[in-house]
């Protein structure tokens, strides 16, 4: 198996693995295609039996986005632009009407604008570094607000970051400020929820061929610097992300919360 061969592929709605998650209801925002590491997340939660609301972002996105949605069975298909007033409130008043609960919730969008991306941290200009803020850390927040009184048997709060939070990453730049603040979040979240049983996390994989990472300068390079650094000398895939969400979700993770937890082969640890 060449290093850039994923072990594991997002399974289909025939292969079934089982009912862990049965009964469970939960909302994953951020699939864009095929690729998006939420719908590894979302393919996995389905396949395992939780029920499932979809977002897409806009009507560009939708016909990319609607066909997976049908795959996965989700119940519901709402639009979500976190930068539009009001959005996040709506598909929450949604799944309150519909649903009248919510278990859990799987966050992973970030957004910065290409010039204050590709520029120095020092050089970002101040509406770049509060829309990256505002889509990539605050909307998380924001959703957690909105998912706790759904939440009313406890839940999972989840987001997606990345090594550059914690270390200077060339070419992540703002990115990794901004994932810094949004682990900062997800600690203080997690102890602000925790009488409520709600549990809240990181989850940070390894460089991944998504379209949002296409953003990032030298992508390619920071792809192939991590395979050759990895232990294991390989990339690892949205499924392998999928399958430790799915393991926060369950139960079987009721003693942890406010944790990083990487999914990225061992890469973080190397120097």
């Amino acid at each position: 198996m060449s290093p850039t061969t994923p072990p594991s592929t997002i399974w289909r709605p025939e292969d079934r693995v089982g009912d862990m998650l049965k009964g469970k209801r939960g909302l994953v925002v951020g699939i864009a295609n095929r690729h998006s590491i939420a719908h590894g997340c979302a393919a996995t939660l389905r396949n395992l039996g939780a029920e499932l609301a979809v977002t897409y972002l806009n009507e560009k996105a939708e016909p990319y986005v609607r066909p997976l949605a049908e795959t996965l069975e989700a119940s519901l298909f709402l639009p979500l632009d976190v930068e539009r007033e009001g959005a996040m409130e709506e598909v929450f008043a949604t799944i309150a009407d519909k649903w009248g609960k919510l278990d859990f919730l799987v966050h992973s969008i970030a957004y910065a604008p290409r010039d204050d991306l590709h520029g120095r941290v020092v050089d970002c200009s101040w509406p770049g570094f509060a829309q990256a803020m505002q889509v990539s850390c605050w909307s998380f927040l924001r959703m957690a607000k909105l998912a706790e009184p759904l939440m009313t048997e406890g839940g999972s709060l989840i987001t997606m970051s990345y090594h550059g939070a914690d270390k200077v990453v060339d070419n992540y730049n703002l990115m990794g400020p901004v994932k810094a603040a949004l682990e900062a979040a997800t600690r203080y979240a997690a102890n602000e929820l925790a009488p409520r049983n709600i549990r809240v996390y990181a989850v940070s994989p390894g460089p991944l061929r998504t379209r949002a990472a296409s953003g990032i300068a030298q992508f390619d390079e920071l792809v192939d610097s991590a395979i050759a650094r990895a232990p294991a000398q390989r990339l690892v895939d949205i499924a392998e992300v999928g399958r430790v969400v799915a393991f926060l979700v369950s139960g079987a993770a009721s003693g942890m919360t406010g944790d990083t937890i990487y999914v990225d082969g061992g890469l973080h640890h190397m120097g």
